[in-house]
């Protein structure tokens, strides 16, 4: 089962965030947040079996639900140049970090190289902090995010010139 906590965590996320549906399962136990407007519709489904508790839940979100922003000639031009380039994006809804802790060097910077197990960032959700890591191999060409920024599922954080 999903803690009342938790449920006001990921609702304030969604809420901050152009993001339109939430829907996450853990043990048989599905959440979903829909964002109509400016209102939230929160389901929970019970599971059929006694709950088992594991690792932090897992966010789904489908691409339907991240609004496009409408492209201008200086974006599009500026995309096509990074076409070679591997984007890093985030895998859940939450904040950026890029060191460990306030007081520490960031992982990594533009023009460091990486390998596919390098460390590259933090993503903070529900309490919960999760490394990310490059999984490709090159250069740090550009970090996209800035730190204590809210990122959405899939959003770009780093661009990548692969080795």
């Amino acid at each position: 089962m999903f803690k009342l906590s938790e449920i006001k965590e990921l609702i304030k996320l969604v809420d901050e965030t152009s993001v339109q549906e939430l829907e996450i399962e853990n043990e048989g136990a599905r959440l979903m947040i829909r964002k109509p407007g400016k209102s939230e519709i929160v389901t929970v489904q019970a599971p059929a079996a006694a709950p088992v508790y594991a690792a932090a839940p897992q966010a789904i979100v489908s691409s339907s639900a991240v609004q496009p922003q409408a492209g201008t000639a200086a974006a599009e031009q500026a995309a096509e140049p990074a076409s070679n380039l591997h984007k890093i994006v985030s895998p859940m809804v939450g904040t950026f970090y890029r060191s460990s802790s306030p007081d520490a060097a960031p992982y990594v910077s533009a023009g460091d190289k990486v390998g596919e197990k390098t460390t590259v960032c933090i993503i903070e959700a529900m309490k919960l902090m999760n490394e990310l890591e490059a999984e490709v191999k090159g250069e740090i060409v550009e970090v996209l995010a800035e730190n204590g920024q809210l990122v959405e599922y899939g959003q770009p954080l780093f661009l990548v010139k692969p080795e």
